[in-house]
């Protein structure tokens, strides 16, 4: 199986259509970070079919679930590699995607991936989340990388807008807390449990 033939079957599994041009970008990223994670060690994964499936295809399993309509702002906590910030983006070229990382290297992929994918719809922000103060608070906020919900809320809800929502992909079911609802995610290819917590901004 190619990483293209994932991709298709993937988005039919998740009852995602996509745009051939949006399919074509999600695999041009794909190559991009197999071609930098040589370097740069980006992820633990360096298959470009496993990224596909781990990465990509795990990213766009929460777009049915985020509580998103029309335009949105979409800020990318811990963004890494760009995940799940630009297959986001990609997938939906209505929101304004900001990507933040801290660590240089990873930030300087992520502005190169923006140029190379033609993603007018994509920002980078380069360092810690605790010190960032964007010109207008977002509507989400949503992060793969932070393994502890309490920690994630606290150092992102001063960039979220009244009313707006902090999303945590999770793995094994972690327990709510107030203010907060787990939905059971299904993601093609992969076994393991996952999770997206949706905690509201009051």
């Amino acid at each position: 199986m190619t990483p293209e033939e994932a991709l298709d079957r993937g988005l039919t599994e998740l009852a995602l259509p996509l745009p051939q041009d949006a399919r074509r970008a999600l695999s041009a990223y794909v190559a991009l970070l197999a071609k930098w994670n040589r370097v740069h060690n980006l992820t633990a994964i360096h298959e470009p079919l496993e990224m596909m499936k781990q990465h990509v295809l795990d990213s766009l399993a929460v777009l049915p679930h985020l509580p998103l309509s029309g335009e949105a702002s979409v800020a990318d906590i811990g963004s890494g590699g760009g995940l799940p910030g630009i297959p986001l983006a990609l997938a939906r070229p209505q929101w304004l995607v900001t990507l933040n990382e801290a660590a240089q290297k990873k930030a300087a992929f992520l502005r190169q991936a923006k140029i190379e994918l033609q993603l007018k719809n994509l920002e980078v922000h380069e360092g810690r989340v605790e010190h960032w103060h964007p010109a207008a608070p977002f509507d989400l906020a949503i992060s793969r990388a932070f393994a502890d919900l309490d920690r994630f809320i606290g150092a992102c809800r001063h960039l979220v807008a009244p009313g707006g929502w902090i999303a945590a992909m999770k793995g094994p079911r972690e327990a709510s807390r107030e203010g907060c609802s787990s939905v059971a995610l299904r993601v093609p290819f992969l076994d393991a449990e996952r999770h997206l917590l949706l905690c509201k901004v009051a």
